[in-house]
C-alpha cells in the first residue's frame, strides 16, 4: 500500500549529509509511472500510454467525466488474447513496475526483479499490464496520468478539490476492466499486486470470478482491520492539521507541503520494519556538530534520513489524492459488500498469497484468516512467507526469493 520512496531498497546508509541525500535519492527513484492495443517484444524500455473514458459512474452512483488514467505493458499480447497478467500497484505507486522509460533512468520499475525476458512473469510468454489508478498520490509525476481532485472538474474549469467523489478499490477495479476491454481482454491468465494492489487483485478475483484465472495477492489481507483503519488515519493527520490544507482547498494558494512530508515520513516508516532502522542506522548525529541531546533542533541520522526522503516524495504528490486513497483503503472488504465471508467466497481461482510474518501493515493474522476463508468452499490456495528485515516491504524488495513459485503457479 506504499510509498514508491519505501519499496526500493537501501542496503546502507552513510551518516554524512551528502550520504543521506544519496540514500533519499535511491529510495525515491525505485519507484519511479489511447495507445496502440499490444506492446512489442520488451527490451527494457517502456512507453506511457494514456486510456480514457468520456465519463465513468462509481459504486457510490457519482459520476466522474472525464476520467483519464496512464498504464503501460511489456511483451505481446497474443491473438486468443489470452496471456494477460495484470499487475496493480501499491498505495503511492504507479503503473511503472518494470522496465525504464528512458536508458539513463536511475532505477527501472519497483518490480523489474520478476518482470521481464525469462523471469518469472515472462515477456516472451505474456502480455503484462499495469494502470495507474484513480486518485494516484503522484498526481504531480509528469510519468503518471490519473484523474482525481486535483484534475480540473470540466463544468468548473478549477480543479475538483473535496467536490471529487470518494472513490473505492472497487472503482480502481472498474476502471481497469474498461482498459482492458478496450483492448478486447476478457479473461486475466493472472492478477497480481502488492499491498493495495493485493486488495485490487482479491476485489478482481472477487467482482468477476469468471475472468480471474489465477489470484497472487502479496502482503496484503482481504479487508482493511481495525489496525490498518488507524495505520492510516495517522498517515492523513498531518496533511488535516496543515493550515495550508485548507479543507482541500488550495490549488489557488500554497499547498499543505509540511503536512505532507510528515505523512510520507510516516508512510515510510510504518511500512519498513524495525530490524530495518536497527541494522541499517545506529544513534549517529545527522549533523556532527550539532548534538540532540544539547540542541533541541538537532536531528539523528535516521530522523534526517526520512525527512529527505520524504521531501523528496512531496515534491510530485498531492496531499488530497493521499487523503482520497487512505479513504479508499479504509473502506476495503473484499466484494465490497458487508460480509468479509461473502466476498472472499466469490473467488474461485487458484490462489497463491505471499507475505511477511513481520509485516507491521498487514497483520499476519489476517492473512492467515483470508487464506482460511478462501479456502473454506475447496477453493486452492497457499500462503508463501518472505523472508528479509524489511517487514511489509519485504513484499517488494524481496520479491525475488518467491519467483520459482510464482513461475510455477503461473505455469500450473
Amino acid at each position: 500500500m506504499h510509498d514508491s520512496i519505501e519499496y526500493s531498497t537501501l542496503t546502507s546508509v552513510k551518516y554524512s549529509f551528502a550520504s543521506r541525500r544519496l540514500a533519499a535519492t535511491a529510495l525515491c527513484a525505485g519507484a519511479l509511472l489511447l495507445g496502440s492495443t499490444t506492446a512489442l517484444a520488451w527490451d527494457g524500455l517502456v512507453e506511457k500510454q494514456h486510456f480514457e473514458m468520456d465519463e465513468y459512474t462509481t459504486v457510490s452512483g457519482a459520476t466522474i467525466a472525464p476520467v483519464r488514467i496512464g498504464w503501460e505493458a511489456y511483451g505481446t499480447l497474443n491473438e486468443a488474447k489470452d496471456n494477460v497478467i495484470l499487475v496493480t500497484h501499491f498505495f503511492s505507486g504507479t503503473s511503472h513496475a518494470a522496465g525504464r522509460y528512458a536508458e539513463d533512468d536511475a532505477a527501472p520499475g519497483y518490480w523489474d526483479a520478476i518482470i521481464g525476458p525469462g523471469k518469472p512473469l515472462d515477456t516472451d510468454e505474456y502480455y503484462i499490464i499495469s494502470s495507474d489508478t484513480l486518485v494516484n498520490l503522484n498526481a504531480h509525476d509528469p510519468n503518471v496520468t490519473t484523474t482525481g481532485p486535483a484534475s480540473i472538474n470540466p463544468e468548473t474549469d478549477e480543479p475538483w478539490g473535496l467536490d471529487f467523489p470518494l472513490v473505492t478499490i472497487r472503482d480502481f477495479v472498474e476502471v481497469q476492466k474498461a482498459l482492458l476491454e478496450s483492448q478486447g481482454i476478457e479473461q486475466l491468465h493472472a492478477v497480481i499486486g502488492p499491498s493495495m494492489g493485493a486488495l485490487q487483485a482479491y476485489e478482481w478475483a472477487s467482482a468477476y470470478p469468471d475472468r480471474v484465472e489465477r489470484l497472487i495477492p502479496v502482503i496484503g489481507g482481504g479487508q482493511s482491520d481495525p489496525w490498518l483503519l488507524a495505520t492510516l488515519s495517522a498517515w492523513a493527520a498531518p496533511i488535516r492539521i496543515d493550515a495550508n490544507w485548507n479543507d482541500g482547498d488550495y490549488y489557488d494558494g500554497e499547498p499543505p507541503l509540511d503536512g505532507l512530508r510528515e505523512a510520507l515520513k510516516l508512510v515510510t516508516l510504518n511500512a519498513n520494519h524495525w530490524q530495518w532502522a536497527n541494522e541499517t542506522f545506529d544513534r549517529s548525529w545527522a549533523d556532527e556538530d550539532a548534538d540532540p541531546t544539547r540542541d533541541i533542533h538537532a536531528r539523528y541520522a535516521i530522523e534526517q534520513t526520512l525527512d529527505d526522503i520524504a521531501a523528496a516524495r512531496a515534491e510530485i504528490a498531492d496531499a488530497n489524492h493521499l487523503l482520497y486513497l487512505v479513504k479508499a483503503n479504509q473502506a476495503f472488504v473484499t466484494g465490497h459488500g458487508d460480509s468479509l465471508e461473502a466476498g472472499l467466497a466469490d473467488i474461485d481461482a487458484p490462489t497463491l498469497i505471499l507475505y511477511s510474518e513481520n509485516d507491521l501493515v498487514f497483520a499476519p493474522e489476517g492473512v492467515r484468516d483470508t487464506a482460511d476463508m478462501i479456502g473454506a468452499d475447496g477453493t486452492s490456495v497457499e500462503l508463501v512467507t518472505l523472508d528479509g528485515n524489511r517487514g511489509h516491504l519485504d513484499g517488494v524488495v524481496g520479491i525475488d526469493q518467491a519467483g520459482d513459485r510464482i513461475r510455477a503457479f503461473l505455469a500450473e
